[in-house]
This record gives structure tokens, C-alpha cells and sequence, in this order.
């Protein structure tokens, strides 16, 4: 596996790449790896004829009391894993890279993402664009690889690049999860043992909410209700919000239609979890 550490590396790759007429599939990352985003790797190898991954911790996307400074960083052992799965190259940008001096443009993603996590997190998404604009400019990737544990952001992403025409494919992929349920998540790992256990109710309210839809429920207040209801059996007090939206768009739905998209997020601890379900989905 390749290591570019600074843009003429990267550039000469990508520009190798292109030479060849070889496919570039993209794997962006914030580290500390697991295996949702190895199973990204593994997809982009079988589409495209050569995976890049990058590891930027991305400071645009935290806000001011966020974890960005405790975020987990473990490159060494990112670094093996990626290796281990085949990716070719990985792009290890330091914020002087991505944000030189004198930067000033901002991408405003707009109401898509004011909602649900941009509540809590107000300017997150607009971060999350930026980066990731900058990244698909330096990669130049044909397909890009996306988990959907994080669905706003797949919903946000996907919008963007259709809204500015940008020439890549924007993928997501299946939530890979522990045991339990619980969606892997490099904030996992702030999880203590009792707080382990107790997140595993929001896999659980995600299924009790799915069972109450096959059983015909179409009114999205009861089936929030339903999440809610298991959330706090199972010990989660910070629930943040518990919604049913159109999957394509993330809109409010009076009565549940078409293809229902569940998504909550938590706070269990120091950890902020995220999760989602298509309810429609077998």
C-alpha cells in the first residue's frame, strides 16, 4: 500500500491512475478504522480498479465542545488494516493540506442539513461538505464509499454532488454491526461496560419499531413512540430525537409512505450514538 503524505504524491498517483484508465474508488475516513470501513474497502475493490482510503479528522465538522480534540486516532494500526484488505494507496492529509492559509470558502449544504443531527450540531454538515469537496477534487475518484450508519450524511453527500455535478458515484452501504446490533462506530470506544450493555437498545428500538410498521402501524408518532419506549426501557435517558422520514429525502411524512427511514440519536456517556433503519426494507 502506497503512503502519500503531502499533494504531489497524490497528485502523481491519481495522475498515474488516470494514464492508465483505471477506475478510482475512494474510501474517505476520519481513522481509527473498524470493520464498516474495511467493508467499504472490500466493495471498492470489487467496483473499480484501484481503492484509495484517506484519514483526515476533519476540525470543520466539530463544533466548539465536541470531541475533536479526544478524537480516537490509531494510524498505526489503520494503516495494518488497510494494508491487510488491499487498498492500494492511503492519503494521510494534515490540516495544512486541506485548509492552507488564508482559506476562506464555505460550502452551506442548507436545510438538509439544519435537521436531526444538525439540530445538535449546527454547521456540522456544512463541514462535512467542505471536506469532503475538497477531498473528491484532489482524488478525482469515479465511485465514493459510504457507510450508512451515518445516513444524513450519505443523504447530504449524495445531494451535494448532484447539486454541483460533481463526476463521481456516491455509494452507501449496509451498517455493519456488533453481536448485539449496536453499529460499529469509532465513538465505541468511549463506551464503558455498563454503557456498552445499554446501547444496545437503540439496535432494539429500531426493531421494535420495524415490527409495529409490518404489523400495518403507518402513523409515524406511534412508531417514534414505539423507539422511544425501548430506549428508555433499556436505560437511555439522553435520547436526542426520534424521527421517521422519506429515505430519498429525509422530509417529514404525516403518515408513513413509500420507503420510512428511522433515525435516532443518543447520548450513552461521553458517547453520542447514531443509528437508522429502513422500515420497509425485508
Amino acid at each position: 500500500m502506497e503512503l502519500l503524505n503531502d499533494l504531489a504524491s497524490l497528485r502523481a498517483w491519481v495522475a498515474a491512475r488516470d494514464l492508465a484508465r483505471e477506475r478510482i474508488g475512494f474510501v474517505p475516513t476520519m481513522g481509527a478504522l473498524h470493520a464498516g470501513h474495511l467493508s467499504l474497502v472490500r466493495q471498492a475493490r470489487l467496483r473499480c480498479d484501484r481503492v484509495v482510503a484517506s484519514i483526515f479528522v476533519n476540525p470543520t465538522q466539530f463544533g466548539p465542545h465536541e470531541d475533536f480534540a479526544n478524537y480516537p486516532r490509531t494510524l498505526e494500526a489503520d494503516r495494518a488494516m488497510l494494508a491487510g484488505e488491499g487498498c492500494d494507496a492511503l492519503f494521510l492529509p494534515d490540516a495544512g493540506m486541506i485548509y492552507p492559509d488564508g482559506f476562506g470558502t464555505r460550502v452551506v449544504v442548507g436545510p438538509l442539513g439544519e435537521d436531526l443531527c444538525g439540530r445538535s450540531r449546527p454547521g456540522h454538515f456544512d463541514g462535512v461538505a467542505l471536506v469532503v469537496t475538497i477531498l473528491f477534487h484532489l482524488v478525482r475518484p469515479a465511485v465514493a464509499f459510504f457507510g450508512l450508519k451515518d445516513y444524513q450524511q450519505f443523504v447530504v453527500i449524495r445531494r451535494m454532488a448532484r447539486d454541483l455535478a460533481m463526476p463521481v458515484e456516491v455509494v452507501g452501504l449496509p451498517t455493519v454491526r456488533e453481536a448485539d446490533g449496536l453499529a460499529m462506530s469509532s465513538r465505541n470506544r468511549y463506551l464503558e461496560p455498563g454503557e456498552r450493555q445499554r446501547a444496545g437498545s437503540l439496535y432494539r428500538a429500531l426493531l421494535a419499531a420495524k415490527e409495529r410498521y409490518r404489523a400495518g402501524e403507518r402513523d409515524p408518532a406511534v412508531l417514534e413512540g414505539e423507539a422511544l419506549r425501548v430506549l428508555r426501557e433499556g436505560g437511555i435517558e439522553g435520547v436526542e430525537y426520534v424521527a421517521v422520514r422519506e429515505a430519498e429525502s429525509l422530509a417529514p411524512m404525516e403518515r408513513v409512505s413509500g420507503e420510512p427511514v428511522m433515525l435516532l440519536a443518543a447520548r450513552v456517556g461521553r458517547a453520542r450514538l447514531i443509528d437508522n433503519m429502513v422500515l420497509s426494507l425485508a
